[in-house]
């Protein structure tokens, strides 16, 4: 193997960085978003300025992704409160019955984000102008972004980079540094400032609103919005002001010019020096005047204790900052200063005055906070408890602080505000949540009390929030709280409420993983379809968020029935309504999502079968009026569900129920090829590339033909075409027309009297011609409202037509048309790509926009989104254009062009391509709108796809276990509640639901367990299908329990108890107790089972659990054992010791005590922190000794040993009788065992330092590597070459290729790769393509990715293609992905390795190129795009696990 790809298959969901501000819209524009509340009754209750208000953006960061979202707000509407206010999650607070999080834009960078902030354009609340993103990456990158509607994206408006030999001198020599760069605003946006490299300060100068271009408000009032930029930047170095190491900075509020505060060391100390030296920070505040480029100090404090660590700017009235520190909080400003200790360990400067105390003990280091209030701040502590700290001021001054508990929640990494009524709390370690707040005056507050979800079903609850964090801040105490002093003036004391409202699901870090078999696991499945028998359990999450997910990548549906029926070409499923009359509207509200299929319609490939889908699937073909001697073509409802409609490819049929009621024969010469229903019309496209629509009447349920006058005269034929129903009160297209205002104001005056129909929405048809170019048509007048060229090109963006871009831009497309023209004859037989199926629906929810799906012949599918986008320049362009041409025919129809509609594409990582077959016209995309909960698409063909649309955002998840499928459709009735049917290729149909426990908002479906404990390690009991599992839970001691354990026994000293009070030895300390719990998955998405618990002896941690097979040499029999490592935790005076433990495992017996019995036991000097087993022998690493036993039934037997310098072995892999060891400090060992002579032979080893975290061996064919992860997120390949020179004899591992993945890997999987799709027609060179390994690996930010081998033609064409895509895509945030990827020693010395690893990250970005741009890039590399799409879809094939 010398060659390997890079792919990541889950991306990071852990959050680390999150910041609200107005990105995608500024304060005026949302201000209107939410009506006032109708203060009649509700004045007595609430104060007349509690309302949300404008809400800004969310923008949050997981390792190298960004994402922006906006929050959606649901009323509470007085009418509908009854009803709605059980659905929402949290019940009605304030006067919002629910809310959640919609995304905008999503972005995988070219480097992890250290930290990001929002540049606030510094105006008022009506103010046009937007806020921007400031990002900041490793060692010194800053880009800022701004949000461009006219894109519905982001785009970079100003990079700055201090790195590069220009700025070595920022560095001062120092090769690495502690952490990356640190950004702060300024909070009235005029300035930015960035610490980088320890002690440099970068300030941002941002452009002021008004000074800048001329005419700033006149581009405003045009339509196009300005955000805040950055203008010029320069540097302080803080070591010329007598910092020696600065720990926080900040900006303070209320001053005329930004006022920096810097919280930093005059002197340093550290831990072992704090009894002489303590009180070692200060901080400082310096006006930055950006225009003199001077920063005068105007005050400063001494004398703060050493572990102070944040600033959090007090906002206006007051003023000032508070430092947070870990045992006390301070408060400062130009005049005042207060100080408030949290716990014992918190003195004062000279001992001398007491501190005020709060009323209970905590530690705040490692906190976040938040402003609820002007006076009330939010923290949050390292133990997910939420605190609430009260300033008490009068006027500027501040009094006193209080603290006070609220309730528990998650950990957090950040925490936002949201307005003023939410606020985020960010969490890499458990989900992350939107939280809503009020605040009330603590009279009323005591009809607040109760549980926040008591009106959710738990069922609901279980499956909104899979997250225990949840039920924390569901079960904890309600939060009514007063202030600790009951002197305290009753009316500055706020209490709050809080109500979850949304939450993201996290599945890191991952520490480890066991790959396992499914609970409903197919023994007979082959090939692809054997790989979604299997799953990950995951160790995620820490302390009370600690979990289990169960990751599946692919879908395994819940089977309830299973019929063989073979020669299906589709199936379809009507709704049929008895009731007629007038009651028939008043039923259709409430029931519309719960009304009952009525008859399942199957196309086979000669006859129609017709079904009665009540309680029992019964054959009712003879006794019904369909037409069933041939096939169908489609089937649907009409008249709101009133009727059915049956098309067959002579004609149509128009049905109630079981009768007949018209039969229509639609053509004689051409026979209908697809269909497309939305009430009252049907399309039809014809054999002849024709058009016909069948117009329905409601009021006599009767249809007639009418074939579109504009495809009547038209030559061009038409390669697919859909229907589309833009539903609801407000249809989402009408918002795009430039007379919006008009269609929408004027048209419900008109309609006041029949609004029924004027409900219903509108009707567009979208239609692609051979050619390429799609247009989209208003039903039934079939005026064109959109239309855009070579739509099956690709484009990043749609645009309609009519508008032309602007004047700039011209030129070039002119110059690109005649170029186009010219090379038209050479590409013309490369591709001849059509669209061959279309469809473009807008799913429920308030603020939904339509997608638009298309499949080219080839089986890209090209997924768009539409958007609004009000340019300025429309106007003016399109008089133009209409003057141009015969005035009369266009003036009407550029009036009523959708001008603003436009669309975006999106990306669509984790499908595989198929080709179209020729001559299959069966359609392949189904909509449903409920499907055990999720709503969205759902692709047939032979690998079959499920799109689930969750907060406007597309999720592509495969299913691969029934092969390919031919046809779907759902099921609603009484024994299949919300499922749905398909029929396999191989002829059977199953009728199935979807996995209940499952969440499938995101990249994998997955399913949390929570542990109420940390998890350290799994392994997977494959006989007995068991987990058994390392699991830590916090518990408290007194102290004296803990120190006497910290004694080493057999010396027997006496604790000296003078260092010790005697009030100190009854407190109690948190300790970590271990256990080894053995979980058996339940059927179906039920809570798993504990089966046995193995409890640890104090003081003593399991580091490993492994599965080991041991050969007994007394019965001469294999038995397959567990295993677990352990050490004991004393200190650093008790010499180190760790314990084997063998248990066997019995049957599963109804009494689970004896389920697991401990056989063997024994200690070891060392920690025991590896094992493994090697032909039957077990490999035990303890401490900085290898030692390989033998098993005699009862006791190990050592056989072997190497002494290494192995410090603590890290991870234990063996093949054969290879052994390969990693270390914590030095990097890996390569090791044989000789059974004659018995001995451990060191083979190999890598001579440099290396901290390594996880290894493996990498297998291809007959090639043997080895690959480690280390602590600077990188992965390196190593081989075994004594015949080399270089490798000295062979005592030195050479390096095969470096990578760096911005992750820490935890954890690397051998898995073997499925042949792919070329590799079957080559089965000479077979044997080498079968015995191929891809590693699957987890990190710690909550993604999974793998690395693959490659051949080396694959390698060279894929190599290439990336260096061209360096140029050829434009990055988001400027950022360079060859640099991204370059191997990160952080100072230590270290060869560059050979670049033999491709990043498949960077490669999938070629699909989303436009076709030309596709072609173009392939031939410049000498290949065929078809050449390396291929390449790309056996890689994905290869890998698809599970």
């Amino acid at each position: 193997m010398s060659y390997a790809a890079y792919k990541m298959m889950h991306w990071p969901t852990g959050i680390e960085n999150c910041a609200s501000g107005f990105v995608t819209h500024s304060r005026a524009d949302s201000s209107p978003q939410i009506p006032p509340i109708q203060t009649d009754d509700l004045e007595s209750e609430w104060p007349a300025e509690r309302q949300t208000g404008p809400l800004p953006n969310l923008i949050v960061t997981a390792a190298n992704i960004l994402e922006v979202y906006v929050v959606r707000v649901q009323e509470e509407d007085i009418r509908e409160s009854k009803v709605t206010a059980e659905t929402k999650r949290g019940g009605v607070m304030a006067g919002i019955s629910g809310a959640s999080l919609e995304l905008v834009c999503q972005y995988r960078l070219h480097g992890n984000v250290e930290t990001m902030t929002v540049l606030p354009s510094g105006s008022g609340d009506n103010s046009r102008r937007r806020d921007s993103i400031i990002l900041a990456f490793q060692d010194a990158k800053i880009s800022v972004l701004e949000f461009d509607d006219s894109i519905h994206g982001l785009r970079t408006s100003s990079m700055h980079c201090f790195e590069g030999p220009e700025w070595f001198h920022l560095k001062r020599g120092h090769e690495s540094f502690a952490r990356g760069p640190i950004v702060k605003v300024d909070p009235q946006g005029r300035c930015s400032g960035v610490l980088v490299y320890g002690l440099q300060m970068i300030i941002l100068k941002a452009s002021q609103a008004g000074y800048g271009l001329v005419g700033d408000e006149d581009a405003l009032g045009s339509g196009s919005a300005v955000s805040a930029r950055v203008e010029s930047s320069y540097i302080i170095n803080l070591r010329d002001l007598d910092m020696k190491h600065v720990k926080d900075f900040t900006f303070a509020h209320g001053y005329i010019e930004p006022v920096m505060v810097i919280l930093h060391e005059r002197e340093l100390t550290w831990a072992g020096r704090v009894s002489w030296k303590h009180h070692t920070c200060m901080i400082s505040a310096l006006s930055i005047s950006t225009t003199l480029k001077q920063h005068p100090l105007i005050w400063s404090a001494v004398n703060l204790p050493h572990d102070a660590y944040k600033l959090l700017p007090v906002p206006s009235p007051i003023g000032g900052v508070v430092v947070i520190g870990a045992n006390s909080i301070h408060y400062h400003s130009q005049s005042a200063s207060f100080a408030l200790a949290l716990n014992n360990y918190a003195v004062s400067f000279d001992n001398s005055q007491e501190m005020s105390r709060s009323s209970f003990s905590v530690e705040l280091d490692a906190a976040n906070a938040i402003w609820l209030s002007n006076d009330v701040a939010m923290l949050s502590t390292k133990t997910g408890e939420l605190l609430l700290l009260t300033l008490v001021y009068d006027g500027r001054v501040v009094h006193r602080l209080d603290l006070s508990k609220s309730r528990a929640s998650v950990l957090t990494s950040g925490i936002a505000a949201i307005g003023n009524a939410f606020f985020f709390l960010g969490s890499r370690l458990g989900d992350s949540l939107l939280v809503q707040f009020t605040s009330i005056l603590s009279s009323s507050v005591k009809e607040e009390i109760g549980d926040i979800e008591g009106d959710v079903p738990s069922a609901k609850r279980l499956r909104k929030s899979s997250s225990d964090a949840l039920q924390d801040m569901v079960n904890g105490e309600e939060l009514s709280l007063y202030g600790s002093a009951p002197n305290s003036t009753e009316t500055s004391q706020k209490t709050f409420t809080f109500s979850v409202r949304d939450s993201f699901i996290n599945v890191g870090p991952l520490k480890d993983f066991a790959y396992g078999l499914r609970i409903n696991a197919d023994p007979k499945a082959t090939g692809v379809a054997k790989q979604s028998n299997y799953e990950l359990v995951c160790c995620s999450g820490h302390g009370k968020n600690g979990a289990l997910c169960i990751l599946q990548q692919s879908i395994r549906p819940e089977m309830i029935t299973e019929v063989e029926l073979p020669g299906c070409k589709g199936i379809w499923t009507v709704y049929h309504k008895n009731t007629r009359g007038h009651n028939v509207d008043s039923t259709k509200m409430a029931a519309k999502d719960d009304e009952y299929h009525a008859y399942l319609i199957i196309s086979l490939e000669s006859r129609t079968m017709v079904l009665e889908t009540a309680d029992l699937l019964g054959e009712v073909t003879e006794s019904v009026d369909y037409y069933v001697q041939g096939c169908t073509i489609s089937a649907g409802n009409l008249f709101g569900r009133r009727r059915v409609v049956q098309v067959y490819a002579r004609g149509a049929r128009i049905l109630d129920g079981a009768f007949m009621t018209q039969d229509l024969p639609i053509s004689e010469s051409s026979s209908v090829l697809s269909v497309s229903i939305a009430d009252p019309y049907v399309l039809l496209r014809m054999s002849d590339g024709n058009i016909q629509l069948l117009v329905g009447d409601p009021s006599t349920c009767t249809v007639s033909i009418n074939i579109p006058a504009v495809f009547e005269s038209s030559t061009k034929s038409i390669s697919a075409c859909t229907l589309y129903h833009d539903k609801g009160p407000e249809p989402w297209l009408r918002k795009t027309s430039t007379d919006a205002w008009l269609s929408t104001g004027i048209d419900e005056a008109i309609d006041g009297s029949d609004g029924a129909a004027h409900d219903q929405g509108d009707i567009y048809c979208v239609v692609c011609y051979e050619s390429g170019g799609l247009e989209i048509f208003d039903v039934p007048n079939f005026n064109c409202v959109f239309s855009v060229d070579k739509f099956m090109s690709g484009k990043a963006h749609l645009v309609d037509t009519l508008i032309t871009e602007p004047s700039e831009d011209t030129q070039k497309v002119m110059s690109q048309n005649s170029e186009e023209v010219a090379g038209q004859g050479r590409k013309e037989n490369t591709h001849n790509i059509k669209v061959v199926e279309l469809a473009m629906q807008r799913w429920s929810g308030q603020h939904s926009r339509p997608f638009l799906f298309g499949i080219l012949t080839d089986g890209t599918i090209l997924c768009y989104h539409a958007y609004l986008y009000e340019g300025p320049e429309n106007t003016s362009k399109t008089e133009e254009a209409v003057s141009a041409q015969d005035s009369l025919r266009t003036s009407n129809v550029s009036a009523s062009h959708l001008r603003n509609l436009r669309f975006v594409r999106v990306p669509l990582d984790t499908y595989t391509r198929e080709e179209a077959l020729s001559g299959t016209t069966s359609s392949r995309m189904t909509v449903f709108k409920n499907v055990g909960g999720c709503q969205g698409l759902f692709l047939s063909g032979s690998r079959p796809l499920w799109f689930m649309v969750f907060r406007e955002r597309i999720r592509v998840h495969p299913q691969l276990c029934d092969g390919s499928i031919v046809a779907f459709t759902v099921l609603h009735n009484i024994n299949c509640n919300h499922g749905f049917i398909y029929v396999t290729s191989q002829g059977f149909l199953k009728i199935c639901q979807l996995p209940s426990g499952s969440s499938y908002d995101n990249y994998w479906p997955v399913q949390k367990i929570a542990l109420k404990g940390t998890p350290h390690q799994v392994t997977y009991f494959a006989e007995k299908n068991l987990y058994p599992l390392i699991v830590s839970v916090p518990v408290l001691k007194p102290l004296n329990h803990v120190l006497s354990s910290l004694v080493d026994q057999e010396a027997g000293h006496q604790i000296e108890n003078d260092s010790v009070g005697s009030d100190e030895l009854h407190r109690s300390y948190s300790v970590d107790e271990f256990e080894v719990r053995i979980l058996e998955p339940e059927k179906s998405g039920a809570p798993w089972q504990t089966r046995a618990t193995i409890p640890m002896q104090s003081a003593e941690n399991a580091l490993t659990v492994r599965v080991v097979t041991l050969f007994n040499i007394t019965t001469k029999e294999n038995e397959t054992l567990l295993a677990v490592g352990t050490a004991y935790v004393q200190g650093e005076d008790v010499a180190a010791r760790g314990r084997v433990l063998l248990f066997s495992v019995e049957k599963n017996t109804d009494d689970s005590q004896n389920l697991v019995s401990e056989i063997y036991s024994k200690e070891l000097k060392g920690a025991i922190s590896a094992l493994a087993s090697l032909q039957g022998h077990l490999l035990i690493a303890s401490g900085p000794k290898i030692i390989l036993h033998k098993w005699t039934g009862t006791e190990l037997n050592g056989v072997a040993f190497f002494d290494a310098p192995p410090l603590y072995v890290v991870s234990l892999n063996i093949v054969k009788n290879f052994i390969l060891l990693g270390d914590i400090h030095k990097s890996i060992y390569f090791l044989s065992w000789k059974e004659q002579g018995a001995q451990l032979n060191l083979l190999a080893k890598d001579f440099g330092s290396l901290d390594c975290f996880a290894t493996e061996f990498l297998i291809d064919g007959s090639t043997l590597s080895l690959i480690v992860s280390d602590d600077q997120k990188n992965i390196q390949i190593f081989y075994y070459a004594p015949k080399m020179s270089e490798s000295w004899k062979g005592q030195k591992l050479l390096s095969r290729a470096e990578f760096h993945v911005g992750a820490h890997v935890t954890k690397f999987l051998r898995l073997q790769m499925l042949p792919a799709s070329s590799d079957r027609t080559s089965a000479t060179q077979g044997s080498d393509k079968t015995n191929r390994f891809a590693l699957l690996f987890g990190t710690l930010d909550g993604s999974f990715g793998c690395i693959a081998p490659l051949d080396e033609l694959t390698f060279r064409r894929l190599q290439s293609l990336q260096k061209k895509l360096i140029d050829a895509v434009p990055h988001v945030a400027g950022l360079n992905p060859r640099s991204f990827r370059q191997f990160r020693s952080n100072g230590k010395a270290h060869r560059p390795g050979p670049d033999n690893i491709v990043d498949c990250e960077l490669l999938c970005h070629f699909e989303m190129l436009p076709f030309e741009d596709q072609h173009e890039i392939a031939q410049q590399i000498g290949t065929t795009r078809v050449q390396i799409l291929s390449n790309l879809n056996d890689l994905s094939l290869g890998t698809s696990f599970l």
